[in-house]
């Protein structure tokens, strides 16, 4: 009986955990403010008595541990003052060490895996720091805030004879196997690959409980790695019924009282230029010769927001996936097949719903009026880059003069933009020659080319321009219109100035002195270096500099275009922030005030994880077919660079394929290695022998692990 009191007694602990740190988040969004127990009470929605008498009780916890204060009777305040303690969200490496990013900080805290307790990956933590031994700050987590995430993919590992089982899960995720007790097995077998929902982590055990909610299949198995990557990242590769069916539901018809309503530009001429396997084109161009001698470009948009309406089933399933997802394979889409690749899709001889920005440039370039509304279109033909590309190239062809005007007044507008700051990163991609199985069977690197640089062009005027139009009254004076901007930080210093003293070494310089001087200077030096050895390297480390482009309502410019305004309008059917823009810029068209930028701030957030969320899904795609490709070539010998250097091993990529594998320090027998993070280098303490970035190498592929979608390589000594 004693034992079964004190199990309740642990239940009800760790129930009032819970509740405490439901608390102390509602608490910390208004920091400053002063709560009585039933507005905290309905801030976490514990609105029955009994969920409110759990209030109180965890509300006597906090205040008995110092993390609240009383400031008058039943009236309370968060204690932002507790000695030595931080909020942050915490970030595990290989090693199952972590850091935490604390808001206002400069550095991360450093944690030792010894003092993660039972945080996992991108959970929100309570740290105490210290500093030990006069070395930099160090903390120990006191407890989890927030979890990221409760549902993880591993490998089910039965226990015989005990009927329950673990899950071994991706250490990138989860650095700690999950319990699954009988009952909660789902059908799993011994070694099967599955998704697994936490329910419940007890103070004090070692292992969180967990149960299984889906069965993905054998390890190594394409469609099971592939639909494992998109589990791994929450994100959903089919819709619901009740999304499909209001999909299907959507009137297709054009209208003649809707088209009235439109600017009829069915009459130019109108076409598309994508990659060859395109299914949604959600942009087309149309050119025409004013009696002015002017150019008349129109930029043609898919109107995905007269389809897609606030409120309805559709939009929150768009804004909850917030962008298509591109895997090696297949595409995961933001909207359903029937909008994506026929209704909004700006298929060849079909007339069209479109938002449009209408530019008139004369033959400099120079752009002498413009227009922003709703049109109706008629594309005249579908090019791939390919045909465009032939036409520019052979300068003959079906339309070989629209195309060939567009580029000529494309590459004016790219040298413009160049030399007002626009830095030129123009890094080539990996794309995979599939079987029908889809099986590997060779690698090629898309190459941008004139064509591409086309579309590119007048994709970014139209982005520029809608953006200014919104933030920006006829005299040029900032309206504070609220609008969601694509946005890019100018570098971090700290940064640029390691970038300028690694260069040097190889006799290069940067000038430092304002963003326009340093974009100069990278676009100079990414010239100097290409076709040299350093060329990798030094691209590599010119792009880890740069800060990473999000969504925000604050116009604070994006640096790597060299724009001050900036907004993402030309493709809504693959990413809900364009959707938002079209959605506002209508709004502000029809004489609209300006909404209140919170709610857009929530929305901001949101599309920009969900758009890493994709990036990273994308580049695990990517791994594993890679690795997949190497697989045949176990025990081979390839010519690399290495990409990449830390503590533990560097890494080396192979060019012609893209290929990237790991090399241990301790898999090197010939001396024993330091590492040299200033340098990006690790150099032997007897033979003086050094691997730097960019440095080539020659490598043997020794082991190709699907499953964890590594290679790892050793070096072949000349």
């Amino acid at each position: 009986m004693a034992q079964k009191k004190k199990f309740i007694s642990d239940k009800n602990n760790y129930k009032l955990q819970e509740i405490g740190r439901l608390i102390l988040r509602f608490m910390n969004e208004k920091s400053g403010k002063i709560f009585n127990y039933k507005q905290i009470a309905d801030g976490i929605d514990y609105k029955n008595p009994r969920q409110r008498e759990q209030v109180i009780q965890s509300l006597h916890k906090l205040l008995a541990d110092q993390r609240i204060k009383e400031v008058e009777k039943g009236k309370y305040i968060i204690n932002l003052n507790i000695e030595g303690t931080l909020t942050g969200v915490i970030d595990f490496n290989q090693t199952g060490n972590a850091y935490v990013n604390v808001q206002g900080l400069d550095d991360d805290v450093f944690i030792h895996s010894k003092n993660v307790k039972d945080a996992l990956q991108g959970d929100t933590v309570l740290i105490v720091t210290y500093n030990f031994k006069g070395k930099k700050l160090e903390g120990s987590v006191l407890e989890v805030m927030e979890r990221k995430r409760t549902e993880f993919v591993g490998t089910f590992q039965f226990i015989k004879h005990k009927d329950f089982g673990f899950v071994v899960g991706d250490k990138k995720h989860i650095n700690t196997d999950i319990f699954v007790p009988q009952g909660k097995i789902g059908g799993a077998k011994d070694g099967d690959k599955v998704v697994v929902k936490m329910l419940d982590w007890r103070a004090g055990e070692k292992n969180p409980e967990g149960e299984i909610i889906k069965v993905l299949g054998a390890p190594g198995d394409h469609e099971t790695e592939i639909h494992s990557i998109l589990a791994e990242y929450g994100l959903p590769y089919e819709f619901p019924p009740e999304v499909e069916k209001e999909a299907q539901e959507i009137d297709r018809k054009i209208h003649d009282t809707e088209v009235a309503k439109r600017r009829d530009m069915r009459n130019i001429c109108t076409f598309t230029i994508d990659p060859k396997d395109a299914k949604d084109f959600d942009d087309a161009l149309s050119l025409q010769k004013l009696e002015n001698g002017n150019w008349e470009i129109g930029v043609h948009i898919a109107d995905v927001s007269h389809y897609v309406i606030p409120g309805t089933i559709l939009d929150e399933e768009a804004y909850k996936r917030a962008t298509s997802v591109y895997l090696v394979d297949r595409v995961v889409p933001m909207l359903p097949e029937v909008l994506s690749n026929d209704v909004c899709s700006l298929r060849p001889n079909e007339d069209k719903y479109t938002f449009s920005a209408v530019f008139e440039i004369n033959d400099q370039a120079e752009l002498q009026n413009q227009w922003f509304g709703r049109t109706i279109i008629h594309s005249d033909r579908k090019f791939a880059y390919e045909e465009a590309q032939e036409r520019l190239e052979t300068q003959e062809g079906d339309l070989v003069e629209e195309i060939t005007t567009l580029d000529r007044l494309a590459k004016i507008l790219r040298t413009e933009r160049i030399n007002n700051g626009a830095i030129t990163f123009d890094r080539s991609e990996v794309r995979f020659n599939l079987d029908e199985n889809n099986e590997p069977i060779g690698v090629y690197f898309k190459v941008s080319k004139d064509s591409n640089h086309l579309i590119e062009e007048f994709m970014l005027l139209a982005n520029r321009k809608v953006s200014e139009f919104v933030s920006l009254n006829k005299k040029g004076v900032p309206t504070n219109n609220t609008f969601i901007y694509r946005v890019h930080d100018d570098p971090d210093p700290a940064k640029l100035e390691a970038l300028r003293d690694f260069v040097g070494t190889f006799g290069y310089t940067m000038n430092l002195a304002n963003t326009k001087k340093v974009a100069a200077s990278l676009n100079s030096l990414l010239k100097d270096i290409q076709g040299k050895g350093e060329e990798n390297m030094i691209e590599t480390l010119a792009m880890r500099s740069m800060s990473k482009a999000i969504y925000s309502t604050d116009p604070i410019g994006h640096y790597g275009l060299g724009f001050d305004y900036y907004s993402h309008f030309t493709s809504p059917i693959r990413r809900y922030p364009d959707l938002i823009a079209h959605r506002l810029l209508q709004h502000y068209l029809d004489g609209g005030k300006s909404p209140q930028k919170q709610e857009y701030d929530v929305k901001c957030k949101h599309c920009s994880s969900m758009e890493k969320l994709a990036s990273d899904a994308e580049r695990d795609s990517i791994k594993f077919m890679q690795v997949k490709f190497m697989e045949k070539h176990l025990g081979e010998d390839f010519t690399g660079v290495i990409s990449g250097v830390a503590d533990f091993g560097f890494w080396v990529q192979i060019p012609e394929n893209g290929a990237e594998g790991l090399i241990k320090l301790r898999d090197l027998m010939d001396d024993s290695y330091s590492y040299d993070a200033k340098n990006h280098a690790v150099y032997g303490s007897k033979t003086g022998n050094k691997y730097q970035l960019g440095d080539e190498v020659t490598i043997r592929v020794m082991k190709a692990n699907l499953i964890q979608k590594q290679l790892d390589f050793k070096i072949i000594q000349p």
